[in-house]
């Protein structure tokens, strides 16, 4: 055991179930994530998709996501030069969850 480090309490939520809810309950992460799930967008294909963000937002978002390993960012030699954001390996293993989760709302919410 780690020194300073508490005993897992039986009946407290899974730590990393914890920091899962905790990455993707932050507002907008999930609603980027699932919206890549139809493929690659561009920065203003994604602003106008999820709506409601601003520009800041997106960016400090998609860098969260992208040191996270969930989303990729590719950039295209111009002219014009283009970005273009997609999910990861990593990202893609959420889909499965992700639909879950959109069939459970749907069906309960």
């Amino acid at each position: 055991m780690v020194m300073n480090e508490q005993p897992h309490d039986p009946r407290a939520c899974d730590g990393a179930l914890t920091k899962a809810f905790g990455f993707l309950g932050k507002r907008w992460n999930g609603l980027l994530l699932a919206t890549l799930m139809n493929g690659p967008m561009g920065f203003s294909d994604l602003r106008r998709a999820v709506g409601g963000i601003s520009d800041s937002v997106l960016s400090e978002r998609l860098g969260e996501l992208g040191k996270a390993g969930l989303v990729a960012r590719t950039v295209t030699d111009g002219p014009p030069i283009s970005v273009e954001y997609s999910l990861t390996t990593s990202g893609e293993a959420l889909l499965p969850s992700l639909d879950a989760l959109t069939d459970w709302a749907s069906n309960n919410l």
